[in-house]
């Protein structure tokens, strides 16, 4: 993404605030976790306040602010440490014999708010590259990245930076620097990465008809939108389960309990995303029970992913508290 001038001068805390989504959406690409990357930003203001006199009249302050950004990230990762998606945890489950295990948040990979990472400025071309950089798969595959290559990458990548800027910022050489691009790119080469555009007519409809399907509780057609390998994941829990079969017996099963349930349109992690809110709550009302983001590919849903901690991230999406019995849109 482009840089633009700006000064750092009286009304420093204005001109920070004009960087706090670009560089959201930078922290999050590297730790996984909106909430930390949120925490990251809040650090890189600080040490952009407390070190102003480094500034020193530079014409960039947004590179300025994205090399402190940076640093405080690998600041705060460890170098075996990763968040991950429950398709990377294991075998799928066998829907009659799964067990529901929970980990703590901080093991998952989280999906975020386009509007928190993706700022309004952004021409169309750079919301296409940015909306890539912010997929769950994509964000997944980065962790297993070590910190400096995971750095390089994006620096390199998202946004642009030349070999010899990048060494300045991380005190590394230039040599240094494209061994680590070299090896990080390797390793995202074994991974399925293959990119994704904005929706078209037909995967609109796609989304259309899963909305419908999943109302009415229809499981026959909604299968019918399935890959044959799609996959469906419930973080907190380490349970996954593969094919649209096993989806099905899983969601008339033990699932069967989201019957009933209205959904509500969002975009997560550059993907359309519902929050889903089931039947029985007081007074007749629907009650949150997950976030839905869906991955599409071709003319196929390739993967439901459904995050459970509700009470993080309804708010946090903008979505309603409940949805009152009268009414299943807000």
């Amino acid at each position: 993404m482009a840089d633009s001038p700006s000064t750092l001068g009286p009304s420093v805390e204005l001109d920070l605030e004009e960087h706090r989504t670009a560089l959201t959406g930078h922290c999050y690409r590297m730790l996984g976790s909106i909430a930390e990357a949120e925490d990251a930003v809040q650090e890189t203001f600080i040490r952009a306040l407390r070190h102003r006199d480094q500034f020193a009249g530079r014409a960039n302050p947004r590179a300025w602010l994205y090399r402190i950004a940076t640093n405080v990230c690998l600041d705060a990762m460890h170098e075996n440490s990763r968040r991950a998606r429950p398709i990377e945890m294991g075998a799928p489950a066998v829907p009659e014999d799964a067990v529901l295990t929970a980990l703590p948040d901080s093991h998952w990979v989280e999906p975020v708010p386009d509007a928190s990472v993706l700022p309004a400025q952004s021409t169309p071309v750079e919301l296409v590259m940015m909306r890539q950089s912010i997929r769950l798969a994509f964000v997944a595959a980065l962790q297993h990245l070590p910190p400096r290559q995971r750095a390089v990458l994006l620096l390199t990548e998202v946004l642009e930076w030349p070999a010899a800027e990048i060494a300045e910022a991380l005190d590394m050489t230039v040599a240094a620097v494209n061994s680590a691009l070299q090896r990080a790119r390797a390793t995202l080469a074994t991974r399925d990465l293959s990119p994704r555009t904005p929706l078209s007519e037909v995967q609109s409809t796609l989304v259309q008809s899963y909305v419908d399907a999943f109302e009415r509780y229809d499981m026959e057609a909604l299968t019918a939108l399935l890959h044959q390998e799609v996959s469906m994941s419930m973080p907190p829990y380490s349970l996954w389960l593969r094919g649209a079969g096993d989806i099905r017996s899983w969601l008339v099963g033990r699932g069967a309990r989201c019957r009933g349930s209205r959904l509500v349109a969002t975009t997560a992690s550059g993907a359309p995303a519902f929050g889903q809110y089931r039947p029985g709550g007081p007074g007749g009302t629907f009650t949150p029970w997950a976030l839905n983001v869906l991955e599409i590919q071709g003319d196929r849903i390739i993967g439901l992913n459904y995050f459970l901690d509700t009470a993080k991230l309804f708010p946090r999406f903008g979505l309603p508290a409940f949805l009152p019995p009268e009414k299943a849109d807000p």
